[in-house]
């Protein structure tokens, strides 16, 4: 983890949220403001947004909020930058009774980036012009949902060779596996949406569902490498193995893995090999697995405290041997793989004031990460920055000063932000759920 050159943080422009004074009697310049750091907001100070510091930002609702999401690999080309950006979301609701929950295809399109502000000399005609502007620059979303009875506790979303599918674990103790080639298909055509909603959605069954756990649970995970390959983890601290078969099944190994004394929080397999995976648990442990040997013996590396206390997800480097994690102490770790058994990380950043809920590899850049937490704060990262001597005053805010050097970006004004993905062809784009709904967006800094 040696420092890269190029990449510097300046501190100040990339906290996007900044206090300001509703009142005109104390109005004073705007400050950063940071959860847990320096003074909390006063009566009649409210958050504002530096647009200066998005290069894109999108928010969507989509009525009941969504714990889980999982961004859909399309065929629109990788690696593509180009304004406006068109994406593919499929989520699950946790709505108020079990009979209310859909399980979404969302497609968003027509993303702008971010406008600057209008000059001062504008007149009458540019503005007349801009608001015609506006008008074509308006995002947009189609949405195909599904009924599904129960709150959707995790989505994961894989392709079966051209297959697109779903595997969601929900509230009512199943793991259920979705076609969904329909629901892409009809978020792309006004005419064949409205045929299924009216016709169609009612019928949407699941392909396959394994209620072999014997209760609810969050962890699941596609094997990137092994097409069909899953894993399922429960509270009840059981892992089980599902291998396809012919005919668009699943064979699901009836042996759980065991060795997790609580709820299984979140599995990672490998990205270089195929039959090794990681989890992580509410007892407090990251485990590394190999599935060649018999459940029972399959736990081949343990550090048995990994945080302090629960451990909440876990995301596993593509081009690097890192793991990263995220626990309710708030704290990010960053796992060597080569040194696991030292039972020691790497690194260790404490940001974050409250449980982490997500954390993520960005896809390319190696050094990269994001993660969210309870406490309202998106934050990204890179561990190959360094601190700019030249960053002047920002740097010695009392607010800033005491920042890990590595911290990129506060991303504020989500509330109790659930789950965010990098998106895989898009570069620095980051999608979030939350109970304030859905964001689009991607910073200056990445």
């Amino acid at each position: 983890m040696a420092a890269r050159k190029g990449r510097r943080r300046t501190c100040g422009t990339g906290e996007p949220m900044e206090a300001e004074s509703s009142d005109a009697r104390t109005e004073g310049p705007a400050q950063v403001y940071l959860p847990g750091r320096g003074p909390p907001l006063r009566e009649g100070e409210e958050l504002v947004m530096d647009e200066e510091a998005y290069v894109l930002y999108h928010r969507a609702q989509t009525g009941a909020p969504c714990l889980s999401f999982d961004i859909v690999r399309d065929h629109l080309g990788d690696s593509r930058t180009e304004l406006p950006l068109t994406l593919y979301l499929c989520a699950g609701t946790q709505a108020e009774s079990a009979q209310s929950n859909r399980l979404m295809m969302l497609r968003m399109h027509n993303l702008h980036g971010t406008k600057p502000p209008p000059s001062e000399g504008s007149d009458e005609e540019e503005e007349e012009e801009d608001e015609e502007e506006e008008e074509e620059r308006k995002p947009q979303l189609e949405l195909a949902m599904v009924p599904h009875y129960g709150g959707i506790n995790r989505v994961r979303v894989s392709w079966l060779g051209d297959e697109p599918v779903a595997a969601l674990w929900s509230e009512k103790g199943q793991v259920e596996v979705f076609a969904l080639r329909r629901l892409l298909q009809v978020v792309d055509d006004p005419q064949a949406l409205a045929t299924f909603l009216r016709d169609e959605q009612a019928r949407v069954k699941p392909i396959f569902a394994f209620a072999g756990h014997m209760g609810e649970g969050f962890a699941l995970d596609w094997s990137p490498r092994v097409s069909g390959r899953l894993l399922t983890g429960d509270c009840q601290k059981n892992i089980h193995l599902w291998t396809p078969v012919d005919g668009g099944s699943w064979h699901v190994d009836q042996r759980p893995f065991v060795g997790h004394t609580r709820s299984v929080e979140d599995l990672q397999w490998s990205p270089t090999e195929d039959t090794v995976f990681a989890s992580c648990s509410a007892d407090a442990s990251i485990r590394i697995w190999d599935i060649r040997a018999a459940p029972g013996k399959a736990c081949m590396l343990t550090t048995a405290t990994a945080h302090d206390g629960d451990v909440n997800v876990i995301s596993w480097g593509r081009r690097e041997p890192f793991l990263l994690s995220g626990g309710d102490d708030g704290a990010l770790k960053i796992w060597d793989l080569r040194q696991f058994k030292s039972g020691s990380p790497v690194a260790t950043f404490k940001q974050h004031v409250a449980p982490v809920t997500s954390v993520e590899w960005h896809p390319q850049d190696s050094g990269v990460f994001a993660a969210s937490g309870a406490d309202h704060q998106i934050t990204q990262w890179d561990l190959a920055v360094e601190r700019d001597p030249e960053a002047g005053d920002a740097e010695t805010d009392p607010a800033l000063a005491d920042l890990p050097q590595q911290l990129l970006f506060v991303h504020q004004g989500e509330t109790d932000p659930k789950e965010l993905h990098w998106h895989p062809q898009c570069p620095g784009v980051l999608v979030s759920t939350a109970l304030s709904g859905f964001t689009v967006f991607r910073t200056i800094s990445v």
